[in-house]
């Protein structure tokens, strides 16, 4: 039966179909293709990063990385949202444009009605064998929706079985399950689904975006690191957050043996991994160094078979959208308004691994590092071109290693490989179009319209060169949820938590830095005693986050949150260049915009008609 579980309409569109419930669910799963459509339909809200974490939820442009015009708010419901939030203007009465509560509970119920319902159907060729596969894969997108409800909402009601059609309401107002309590759920769940997937499918392109052993591993790795963190672990803040019954939501304690069991489980995914079945995306130069730009692009842009970094992907995904709004507005088929900010761009290292800025001074002036070589006065007099790389989209005579010509703004000269293959800035090479960007007011990619960088950035990551938006012509590319390059830092984050000054921190720190084309960390590092600085190694593995995962999915929206970092952080305005000035004077610090972040933000409200409709849920604090 479809009346009970959830009280959401699980029964998806064959329901609206057919009256009469028993037989449709007879149809269905009589059914070979119906039952695989079923299915595929619960599959259907597992997030496309290029488009989920843009445009859909907002995770990127609620970061200090992306920014888009507050005019855009006018054209659709998600623009709207995300300039609300931003603005400060989001409340409980306001249902998010993709809503993730009402829609994982939907999801959950399909599911659960597919794994109560499935069945081999052996004159159409679904075996036992197969129908167990797919209730496996049902079983883990259950969990993987409320993995994501946790990390947005906090603590949510945890329902794990179906009801029947004649259950009284009362018992269906369940209230939320604390977040301790849900976690060592999603844990076990997670446990069992690692030891019942295979780690390698035979037919890997087909079951691309399916579950295996690692997926699931990775994931309860990553699941132990956020509880851990200071959002869910001891936050005093929402001490007072309780259930009708009195009973605690977030746990008050600190405990430090959720740093210890985070960095167990990262370890025992990294021993999995480095069995063979997963490896830092790599590309070499012919003298056999790595490639340090080629890697980073191509990272994002070469499918499964050949990029072992990859652990869980989506197959079908946005990327002729994510190509045109990354490409400037003048190039054909560009509609340049992914817009990056300068605070993002004062992240990245220089070509010599240190850092441009220490700080900003209390009016906003970056405080620069003078052993970093960096300046943001005048503009280069000589071409910088760097060895070791076959990259060659530096100008039309496609010059090996190029990335900054003469004339080019000396704030993007001598920077790491990572920020002219993540950011596009003014006066820079676009290959396809064969000239440079033109960001200044009036210029071809430029303001004053709203399709255009506000801060005077747009971004470049996983923009293939070879895109041609207009047409529709984009190779494939996929969208990556979870990456190795995330579980390296994740581990050295737990380890430093757990068991500052051991090695193995500094060890994955540098596997990311050595990938990136930067010199490593050591013994012999003159601005901090790395082995024995808790506090500095923490920074470092912070900024080391910050820039290799910029623009990327929810993993900055995520690390501002579970960190509590958020009001102080956006205590900094959103920076960029002078975006109204059509001369040199463009390249001025300009803010842009001061974005609203308070206690209420690092957890999504409720919507108020789901808390209308259950009278044991409580709202989460400050909203």
């Amino acid at each position: 039966m479809c009346s009970g579980s959830l009280m959401l309409n699980s029964c998806n569109k064959f329901l609206d179909k057919m009256p009469d419930d028993a037989l449709t669910m007879e149809m269905v799963f009589n059914d070979r293709q119906r039952t695989e459509e079923w299915l595929a339909g619960v599959y259907n809200k597992v997030p496309d990063p290029l488009m989920d974490y843009t445009r859909q939820w907002g995770s990127i442009f609620f970061t200090d990385d992306a920014q888009i015009a507050i005019a855009m708010g006018q054209f659709n419901e998600y623009w709207k949202w995300i300039v609300a939030n931003n603005q400060g203007g989001v409340n409980p009465t306001m249902l998010p444009p993709i809503d993730i509560w009402g829609n994982a509970y939907k999801d959950v119920g399909s599911a659960m009605l597919f794994i109560e319902n499935a069945k081999p159907l052996q004159d159409q060729g679904q075996t036992a064998d197969m129908v167990r596969q797919m209730k496996l894969e049902a079983r883990f997108l259950i969990v993987f929706y409320y993995h994501k409800m946790l990390e947005m909402y906090g603590a949510f009601p945890l329902i794990t079985t179906l009801f029947d059609s004649d259950t009284p309401l009362e018992r269906m107002a369940i209230p939320r399950t604390p977040v301790d309590e849900t976690v060592a759920w999603l844990d076990k769940e997670y446990s069992e689904l690692s030891a019942l997937l295979p780690a390698n499918y035979s037919n890997p392109d087909q079951m691309f975006g399916r579950p295996n052993k690692g997926i699931c591993m990775a994931l309860r790795a990553r699941l132990a690191l956020y509880a851990a963190s200071p959002l869910f672990n001891g936050n005093t803040d929402f001490a007072d957050l309780v259930n009708p019954d009195g009973k605690a939501i977030f746990p008050q304690n600190y405990d430090a043996n959720k740093w210890k069991r985070a960095a167990q489980l990262t370890r025992d995914f990294l021993d999995f991994a480095e069995q063979g079945n997963y490896d830092l995306y790599k590309e070499f130069y012919l003298n056999g160094k790595i490639d340090p730009f080629l890697s980073f692009q191509n990272l994002f842009l070469k499918p499964a078979n050949v990029n072992k970094e990859i652990i869980f992907g989506r197959a079908t995904n946005a990327r002729n959208w994510y190509n045109s709004i990354g490409n400037p507005r003048g190039f054909v088929g560009g509609s340049g308004y992914f817009g990056s900010t300068q605070n993002l761009v004062d992240a990245f290292f220089m070509k010599n691994g240190l850092s441009p800025i220490t700080g900003y001074d209390a009016s906003g002036n970056p405080v620069i590092n003078p052993t970093s070589g960096y300046t943001e006065s005048g503009f280069s007099t000589v071409a910088t071109i760097y060895s070791n790389t076959k990259y060659n989209l530096g100008n039309v005579d496609k010059t090996e290693g190029l990335v900054s010509d003469v004339g080019t703004y000396n704030m993007y000269v001598n920077r790491e490989p990572r920020f002219y293959v993540t950011v596009w800035h003014d006066n820079q090479w676009i290959p396809r179009a064969a000239r440079k960007t033109a960001f200044k007011s009036g210029g071809l990619d430029g303001g004053p319209t709203h399709d255009s960088p506000q801060s005077g950035y747009l971004n470049r990551k996983g923009i293939n060169p070879e895109a041609d938006p207009k047409n529709g012509n984009v190779p494939y590319q996929p969208a990556i949820i979870l990456r190795l390059g995330e579980f390296y830092l994740n581990y050295a984050e737990a380890l430093n938590e757990s068991d500052p000054g051991n090695p193995a921190i500094l060890k994955y720190v540098n596997l990311i830095r050595e990938r990136a084309g930067i010199p490593t960390y050591g013994a012999g590092t003159d601005q901090i005693n790395v082995a024995t600085d808790q506090d500095a190694m923490r920074q470092i593995i912070r900024k080391e986050r910050r820039v290799e995962f910029a623009l990327e999915g929810d993993i900055r929206y995520n690390d501002i949150r579970r960190w509590k970092i958020g009001e102080e952080l956006f205590k900094t305005p959103i920076y960029g260049m002078n975006r109204s000035a059509s001369n040199n004077s463009f390249y001025t610090r300009t803010p842009y915009m001061t974005r609203t972040f308070g206690k209420r933000n690092y957890l999504w409200p409720i919507y108020q008609t789901y808390m209308d409709n259950n009278s044991n849920l409580v709202q989460n604090k400050y909203w």
